[in-house]
């Protein structure tokens, strides 16, 4: 017994050599990181930084990318627009002249270019050239001339555009405690012209303010 004890002994001595059994239980999980507090290392030429590496791809002088160019479209030469002269002349800027002319019984001012409305005018039709006589007053921009009553030899030449009538005009009769009633519509005849010209007139005396002061 005291031998095989002895040997027992000397075999859990000599494993005990070999071997060295940890008491704490074993850890799977990595260690956490070490989180320096040291100064960055100081060179002669100062921090030291790390370098950056650039991001393009890196070609080898054997292995450099072909970049094809789409040949340049050919551009035309422009050609001078063509000139186009104006034929048309520029008609002469017509004298401003105004006149006062007497249509049945109304008097109207008028011009070249003006249109208005007066009193039917017997046998006169559409696009007809008429010329009213009774012209009481013509006068421009540095003359005046004064009929007595009218300017001799002149005259307002006129074109008739339309034969119209007027707005309606109501006409109500009533009489009180008679039952009288009486509405009636009624629509006066007019034409219409064109003043075209005034023509006749520089033959009559002028009156200019010199001669009209005392």
């Amino acid at each position: 017994m005291a031998a095989s004890s002895c040997s027992t002994l000397a075999l859990c001595s000599s494993l005990a050599a070999h071997c060295k059994i940890s008491k704490n239980p074993p850890n799977h999980n990595p260690p956490p990181p070490l989180l320096s507090l040291s100064r960055p290392k100081i060179f002669a030429s100062g921090l030291y930084t790390r370098p950056a590496f650039s991001l393009s791809p890196k070609f080898s002088q054997t292995e450099a990318p072909e970049i094809e160019s789409e040949p340049e479209a050919a551009v035309a030469p422009e050609e001078p627009a063509p000139v186009v002269e104006s034929t048309s002349k520029e008609e002469p800027k017509r004298e401003e002249v105004f006149a006062v002319v007497m249509i049945g019984s109304r008097q109207y001012i008028v011009f070249p270019g003006r249109y208005l409305y007066t009193q039917r005018l017997k046998d006169a039709n559409v696009d007809d050239k008429i010329i009213l006589n009774k012209v009481l007053l013509v006068g421009t921009k540095t003359t005046t001339y004064i009929g007595k009553p009218v300017v001799t030899n002149a005259a307002v030449h006129a074109v008739v555009e339309e034969q119209g009538l007027n707005p309606k005009v109501i006409v109500f009769k009533y009489k009180k405690k008679k039952g009288y009633r009486r509405n009636i519509g009624h629509r006066q005849p007019n034409t219409r012209i064109r003043i075209t010209g005034i023509t006749g007139y520089q033959d009559y005396p002028a009156v200019t303010l010199d001669s009209l002061k005392p």
